[in-house]
């Protein structure tokens, strides 16, 4: 899917929708946190599986950050 596609997406979304998104995300944005956290303090140090966790994360940021954007209402100027 390109952006614009991406885009047109998030467009048909509720306000309500974008919120509960948004909600999932950040949770999951947390238990990955953790994930990576107790997975760094073991005695087992998966740098891969780690690297892919955090690359995870990243991409939730990125798309925490959409989401919010579309509950900021454009202002003319």
């Amino acid at each position: 899917m390109n952006n614009q596609s991406l885009h047109r997406f998030f467009m048909t979304l509720s306000q309500t929708e974008l919120i509960h998104r948004i909600n999932e995300l950040k949770a999951e944005h947390g238990e990955l946190d953790e994930i990576i956290n107790v997975l760094s303090q073991s005695g087992q140090i998966d740098e891969l599986k780690i690297k892919r966790l955090k690359k995870r994360k990243l991409k939730i940021k990125d798309m925490l950050t959409v989401y919010e954007d579309l509950l900021i209402p454009d202002i003319d100027a």
